[in-house]
């Protein structure tokens, strides 16, 4: 069997951390072709094509600066160009751009190609959310995998210690993956229950936002412990309402679950840019550009799609921490209100 060629779609600092574990992984087995190519959004960093300091100086200085990338890891702008003749794709691009990336490349893929989703986030659909790898199959007519888990970008590329889940219905798929992806020191579980997976890898940016505000009103850390565990517990009820198929609470125990959703609130983005949000008043636009070198924060934009679902479905009073956070961020909503949606849970009534 001629060896499976990878293909990541995307380049910022998830998609580079995860590069530099596959292109080491890969130079070690030989069920892979030794070459990983990697989709980039290209950009000029001083006078230079980021494609091109990539591939000369093995670093994605831009978005994950002082991490050397393997030199089978080659940086390529065109997005038809990287992915000729993949046999696995490996999705790590901010959700909002997917359907136009899937477009460029429908019809050109190989047969018995597949692909897993390490993308948090949910689209809208015509008939309300829709799971991003759902997306990536209606277009391009493979089967998808979801990885999430307590993986801080920066972490993951430190190579210190962490778990994740990837959600697989195809076993001989898992194996693969995990092949492809687990060191000593990023531990993969491969569980079936593939939408609750998703799903908790999107709705924690959600609750991740309120652990922010939290923060910013200088609430402590008994309030940012109900924070979560009253975001859990929308995120299961949610999870029960939005998915096809049974939700197992166990998956919830999984790292996409409980231990994704504390990492992110002590320690992720969205919980860092909207302690900001308060404590500087600007606004969520401000600070990405601020803080995240340009790139997209997921809880917000997650918060909006959820919200929209919610309202057709005259459900938003039982999902106050999910409504409230849109509402901050998006209609007005003074950010010190924030304790009442915590305050009159459902759960305490």
């Amino acid at each position: 069997m001629p060896p499976l060629k990878v293909c990541i779609v995307g380049s910022g600092n998830w998609g580079s951390a995860i590069a530099k574990i596959l292109g080491k992984n890969i130079q070690k087995s030989n069920r892979f072709d030794p070459v990983v190519k990697m989709w980039v959004f290209e950009e000029i960093i001083n006078g230079r094509k980021l494609t091109e300091i990539i591939n000369k100086e093995h670093e994605n200085v831009k978005y994950l600066p002082g991490h050397t990338l393997p030199k089978n890891v080659v940086a390529v702008a065109d997005i038809v160009e990287a992915s000729s003749g993949a046999d696995i794709f490996i999705f790590v691009i901010p959700h909002q751009f997917i359907t136009r990336i899937c477009d460029q490349i429908v019809g050109l893929i190989k047969p018995g190609a597949f692909g897993i989703s390490l993308i948090k986030g949910v689209d809208e659909g015509a008939e309300g959310l829709k799971l991003i790898s759902d997306i990536i199959r209606e277009k391009l007519k493979i089967e998808v995998s979801v990885l999430m888990g307590a993986n801080i970008a920066s972490e993951v590329a430190d190579e210190k210690f962490c778990e994740t889940t990837i959600g697989c219905k195809n076993e001989k798929h898992g194996q693969i993956f995990k092949e492809l992806m687990q060191t000593p020191n990023f531990r993969i579980t491969v569980v079936d229950d593939c939408d609750t997976v998703e799903i908790c890898g999107a709705l924690k940016n959600i609750v991740a936002v309120g652990a922010g505000f939290c923060d910013g009103l200088d609430f402590g850390d008994n309030t940012k412990a109900a924070v979560i565990r009253l975001g859990l517990m929308e995120m299961v009820a949610f999870a029960k309402l939005f998915c096809r198929g049974p939700v197992s609470i166990a998956t919830f125990l999984e790292s996409c679950g409980v231990a994704d959703l504390i990492t992110t609130c002590y320690g992720g983005r969205n919980r860092k840019v909207a302690e900001a949000f308060v404590r500087t008043g600007k606004s969520i636009e401000e600070l990405e550009k601020e803080m995240l070198n340009g790139q997209k924060l997921q809880g917000p934009q997650t918060s909006a799609e959820v919200y929209k679902m919610l309202k057709q479905k005259n459900m938003v009073d039982k999902f106050p921490l999910f409504s409230t956070v849109y509402q901050i961020c998006y209609e007005g909503r003074l950010v010190q209100e924030f304790i009442s949606c915590l305050q009159n849970h459902p759960q305490h009534m």
